[in-house]
């Protein structure tokens, strides 16, 4: 059973930075996809962004030139590196995974990270 475990979150002003973290129970191979998204209270989870087949990565129109998602292998972790953060920013976010190169549908999730910018 695949388990994926967020930190990092917390509470930030508007401006500043904050590095989330996602540690896979399993071996992730380069070419497992695996995302970050978000949910703000009363609006849907949207995604943030994605690193698929061979360590391409995309984003979201929202969070592009501040927002930048890493992977190490070694250990096992996805990063979600957030720079210029602002108000519209807060939500949980949730990293997710899969075992294959299919970025859609995510059959594996965090539990989620608070993330709180105040202006």
């Amino acid at each position: 059973q695949v388990q994926l475990v967020e930190s990092g979150g917390g509470s930030v002003q508007s401006g500043g930075s904050l590095r989330l973290s996602c540690v896979h129970s399993r071996y992730i191979s380069t070419n497992d996809c695996m995302g970050w998204f978000r949910q703000a209270p009363g609006k849907e989870r949207e995604r943030v962004g994605i690193i698929g087949y061979g360590g391409s990565i995309s984003y979201e129109e929202p969070v592009k030139g501040r927002f930048h998602i890493s992977r190490d292998y070694a250990a096992n972790t996805l990063y979600l590196q957030m720079n210029s953060l602002k108000p519209e920013d807060t939500a949980m976010y949730y990293c997710a995974a899969n075992s294959d190169s299919r970025c859609s549908p995510f059959p594996f999730w965090g539990q989620g990270t608070q993330v709180t910018v105040t202006s």
